[in-house]
């Protein structure tokens, strides 16, 4: 299996285009039995924030292009727990439409609309063709429901991560091919591999959380085709330049985002859905907590600004990856200086924001353990957010700062 995908990797053209790396987690691998939906975003848009809207139906939270007008989404959570995401796909168009690049808006108006698996194939049956879609879109729902879609401009197949014969690991990948595509077709097949192994190491523990997946999968240096992983002392760039190529890693210089969500067991209240969100470049990004029920009050550094469009907090991420892609001209930009991330002193900056990143997620903890009872409090809620983001604001600050040091 291993060579197939290699073999195929090998048969795609150079070309850059848009992509992603994805999972469902259904209970049976994650730490407290709840499903986890983890997306990493890829794309050209460099700056991503999260806004709150009212849809047809519900509200939500999504993650989109600081500079788009509403009406896309690229990964979001409704007030019912119906969240979505998608990675693009490029073996499932079969018709000559030129209709394409409607994802996100697709996503979107499911978001205002769906509660469950079962509304998201019914809007799915009653949406306009062509679709303007070549996608594999992920769902899970508060009912316990956790699937793929494969969707093209006229059709769509369910790949269902609870069904033992289809997911019998209780999980799925996926990147940028689609399983009932054309064969040997698609893009990300090396990334697909590493993500595949990673998991896998993992899987029989069963103790996967949002956070375990951030470090272990969006933040990974490992490369399943070279066998190596940057992160081990063995394989650092630090002993020869400090310098690697910015080729196949699950993230690049493209990835702009990661999102995990947290979703809840069927007996509880899907409110506590919880949507775990780094902006910006994930080596240098920080995940924060975000709920539906705080409507338009979630945190200040992760929404539009007062001044600009953008996330206060992508803008600081943004900032410390020029440090980790410092060439610009040519081909410069396919190289990353590895020893800004990570080094032997401990000054990387994966190595400085790891226990920030762990501090914020203690905070919160025994606050959503008692939620999870007694219901969300948002008054309690908005000031941890406070706390949260002075925190971001001078951890950043000091990292910025010091790096700008001759």
């Amino acid at each position: 299996m291993k060579n197939l995908f290699i073999a195929a990797c090998f048969l795609l053209t150079a070309s850059r285009l848009l992509a992603c790396t994805s999972a469902i987690f259904t209970g049976k691998v994650t730490a407290d039995g709840r499903p986890l939906l983890w997306k990493n975003r890829d794309t050209d848009d460099e700056n991503n924030r999260i806004e709150f809207f009212s849809g047809k139906k519900y509200d939500f939270l999504a993650l989109v292009n600081s500079g788009d007008k509403s009406g896309a989404a690229w990964t979001g959570v409704n007030s019912t727990g119906f969240a979505i995401m998608n990675t693009a796909s490029y073996n499932l168009k079969d018709d000559k439409s030129k209709a394409q690049d409607n994802e996100g808006v697709l996503m979107y108006k499911a978001l205002g609309e769906c509660s469950t698996l079962a509304d998201f194939e019914r809007f799915l049956d009653k949406f306009p063709r062509p679709m303007g879609v070549e996608a594999n879109f992920g769902v899970i729902d508060a009912n316990g429901g956790a699937a793929y879609y494969e969707v093209n401009n006229v059709k769509w197949t369910k790949i269902d991560a609870n069904d033992p014969k289809i997911a019998p690991h209780g999980y799925l990948v996926y990147t940028n091919f689609s399983y009932t595509g054309r064969h040997d077709a698609g893009m990300g097949y090396v990334r697909f591999q590493t993500a595949t192994e990673l998991i896998a190491r993992q899987a029989p523990l069963h103790n996967f959380t949002p956070h375990k997946i951030f470090s272990t999968l969006s933040r990974s240096f490992y490369h399943s085709i070279l066998g190596t992983d940057l992160l081990n002392a063995a394989f650092s760039p630090e002993n020869a330049t400090g310098w690697a190529i910015d080729q196949d890693y699950i993230p690049r210089r493209i990835t702009m985002s990661a999102v995990v969500i947290h979703g809840v067991k069927p007996s509880e209240n899907p409110e506590m859905t919880t949507m775990w969100t780094v902006l910006g470049y994930p080596p240098v990004g920080i995940a924060v907590p975000l709920w539906v029920k705080a409507g338009p009050r979630q945190p200040a550094s992760v929404m539009k600004s007062d001044s600009t469009n953008h996330a206060v907090l992508c803008d600081y991420a943004l900032t410390l990856k020029r440090n980790v892609f410092p060439i610009m001209r040519g081909n410069g930009n396919k190289y990353l200086y590895f020893n800004a991330l990570y080094n032997h002193a401990g000054t990387g900056y994966m190595q400085q924001l790891a226990p920030i990143e762990a501090a914020i997620a203690k905070s919160f903890e025994p606050y959503i353990e008692k939620w999870r009872i007694s219901g969300l409090n948002t008054a309690e809620l908005h000031s941890l957010n406070l706390s949260m983001d002075t925190l971001l604001h001078k951890t950043y600050r000091n990292l910025i700062n010091c790096s700008s040091e001759p």
